[in-house]
């Protein structure tokens, strides 16, 4: 009877010492996804209006503060040799945002594609002029008190110029202008879903002059790690290598139009690129009817193009840039 006992008392021992088996709970997502990233955040910061601002990308401008920060960013040429950048932003407010830099014709272009608050410093004659007929709520440096710009002693002018999210919002108010806008819609994919497209690991765009813009992919963390001049490209605040989760390299017909070596990039009308995600690139086509209408991307079988939620680089090129992918001249 013992013996038993004792039997009975040890498989009761064991069944006790078993481990339950618990079950993950899926993440709780908090707030709603940004129209231009995908990314989830406050409902309060989704539901802004958006803001473009123009960066400075001069060699002696760099490095930029609060790029990073940028949901999209666009490159274009300017004045050769050079590319300058226009930042877009929803959800995210950085306390330091600059160099800031004057505005060209396919700047503002962009800016009203987005119903964006544009913030520069001064522009070509064309720009300035199409930015006061179109009525674009602006911010301009040039007409703004020193509470809204300021100049960094450790750059020379006109490379020094700066501003926050935080005083840009304030002016937006103070000014009247709108607070919520009208966002084009941007396809995103529920998950991060990979191409099946060609291998594309590292990407070299050549602007000329010495002007290029890498890419190289970070396989564990699913970014591009991006490169200027071949340099990295890092955030001024904080020394973080800027990254992108999408690379859209678009070709747009482009001729100089001045002696000062001014340009016309024609954004209207349709074209080809390429798409990149997850170390895989697949080509695209493009459209945009009108200059305040959306540029729309395409795949190869007609399908709009869907980007992977996170950061998007938008790189305007030339058909005559080369761009080179995985050590193969593509363009």
């Amino acid at each position: 009877a013992c013996g038993k006992e004792e039997k009975e008392e040890a498989t009761i021992v064991e069944e006790v010492m078993e481990e339950p088996i618990i079950e993950e709970a899926e993440p709780v997502i908090e707030g709603i996804p940004s129209p231009i990233s995908g990314l989830y955040a406050e409902e309060e910061k989704v539901n802004r209006r958006l803001v473009a601002v123009m960066f400075d990308n001069h060699p002696r401008a760099r490095w930029q503060a609060g790029l990073k920060d940028a949901e999209i960013v666009y490159e274009f040429q300017v004045e050769a040799p050079y590319t300058r950048y226009i930042g877009l932003y929803l959800i995210n407010d950085p306390e330091s945002i600059g160099p800031v830099r004057s505005a060209r014709p396919y700047f503002v272009t962009k800016a009203l594609e987005y119903d964006a608050v544009y913030v520069r410093a001064g522009g070509s004659e064309e720009a300035k002029n199409d930015i006061k007929s179109l009525g674009l709520a602006d911010i301009d440096s040039l007409s703004s008190s020193s509470k809204v710009f300021w100049r960094n002693n450790d750059k020379k002018m006109p490379h020094n110029l700066y501003t926050s999210m935080e005083i840009v919002r304030e002016t937006q108010e103070e000014r009247g202008y709108r607070m919520s806008g009208d966002i084009p819609f941007i396809p995103f994919n529920e998950e991060d879903t990979d191409l099946y497209g060609f291998i594309a690991r590292d990407i070299l765009i050549d602007y000329k002059g010495g002007n290029t813009t890498g890419y190289s992919y970070d396989e564990e963390n699913k970014l591009y790690l991006r490169k200027k001049d071949g340099l990295d490209h890092v955030d001024e605040s904080d020394g973080i290598q800027l990254s992108a989760k999408n690379i859209i390299i678009q070709e747009a017909n482009t001729k100089v139009i001045d002696n000062v070596g001014r340009l016309k990039i024609d954004l209207i009308g349709e074209g080809v690129g390429t798409y990149f995600t997850n170390g895989q690139g697949m080509n695209i086509k493009w459209v945009k009817n009108d200059r305040k209408g959306k540029t729309t991307y395409y795949r190869e079988d007609g399908q709009e193009l869907k980007l992977n939620p996170g950061i998007t680089w938008i790189q305007i090129i030339s058909p005559k840039s080369e761009v080179t992918i995985d050590g193969q001249v593509g363009g």
